[in-house]
């Protein structure tokens, strides 16, 4: 399809590019290359960062709204875009804004997910035809977390996180805090008191809906709490009141209730320093609704 056929150019899109926690988090070992075998179970929140995409016949790759601290050349949301500009060798090029709200460096998932939205709504809007498995392999050269993003479903992960199995975990209401720090992936998995030897799980421990159980943890968590005080203490705060565990390497913690209301009067609890939000667990990502209403016009 020529450009000059493509409905979408010049037009300001929205995306969703929505939060992940992960329910656990189990490490098995450590590979040849350095990188982690994980077990782990993704879901998604209803709480995004906004990107909105403009496709344009000039070929430039622009962002509109740098984020503080990262160089544009560093952005994954410009590392995207000119990954998929090559992979497609598309002519076209785009103006990308965003509006961020999810807190860096705490476990969501935010710069993977910025990535992810990135090449699947590319993708769309300038008709490059990549399977989504296409698209979750570009993902993975940009990190381990951008393929459950790009599949946008919830899932049992393995290997480095790119083996996925669809699941149907519950859908509660969490409350996401965040203590006055921010935690590097980096320095987690290459702490030398990382637990790495968990066992791994048998098909059968995947029988429930309810990941949150002592059957389930979070390895990073064990490590984050000996060296972040502000993680061990909200932790033992939490836990007092509902089911709590660390996402990812941190610092966010989730809390599980069975109603919004519930997790609201928490929230208002709170000690002092502690950012929060509330959200929905959900087992399909928002911005799979928004490329399927798109394709449709097509």
């Amino acid at each position: 399809m020529t450009s000059s056929s493509n409905s979408f150019l010049n037009k300001a899109i929205e995306f969703p590019s929505p939060a992940k926690i992960n329910l656990f988090l189990h490490i098995v070992g450590q590979r040849d290359d350095g990188y982690h075998n994980l077990e782990t179970l993704f879901q998604f929140i209803d709480h995004s960062d906004t990107l909105t995409l403009t496709a344009t016949e000039k070929p430039t790759i622009d962002l509109l709204t740098p984020i503080e601290g990262v160089n544009n050349e560093d952005n994954l949301i410009v590392k995207a875009a000119r990954l998929l500009k090559k992979k497609a060798n598309s002519p076209l090029g785009v103006q990308i804004s965003i509006n961020k709200i999810l807190p860096m460096g705490g476990g969501l998932g935010g710069g993977s997910s910025n990535a992810a939205t990135v090449l699947v709504a590319l993708n769309t809007l300038w008709q490059c035809q990549l399977s989504t498995s296409d698209l979750a392999t570009l993902g993975l050269s940009l990190g381990a977390d951008v393929p459950i993003f790009i599949h946008g479903f919830a899932a049992f992960a393995q290997g480095v996180g790119e083996k996925l199995t669809a699941m149907d975990p519950e859908e509660p209401w969490y409350l996401i805090t965040k203590p006055e720090c921010s935690i590097s992936t980096q320095q987690v998995f290459t702490a030398a008191d990382l637990p790495r030897k968990t066992k791994r799980l048998s098909p059968s421990a995947l029988d429930t809906r309810d990941f949150i159980s002592d059957k389930f943890h979070n390895d990073c968590q064990t490590l984050v709490i000996k060296h972040y005080p502000e993680v061990a203490k909200l932790l033992a705060w939490l836990v007092e009141y509902a089911p709590s565990r660390m996402t990812g390497t941190g610092a966010c913690v989730f809390s599980r209730f069975s109603s919004q209301q519930e997790a609201r009067s928490l929230q208002a609890k709170l000690p002092k320093g502690v950012s929060s939000f509330v959200a929905q667990g959900l087992n399909k990502s928002p911005l799979c609704s928004v490329i399927a209403k798109l394709s449709l016009s097509i």
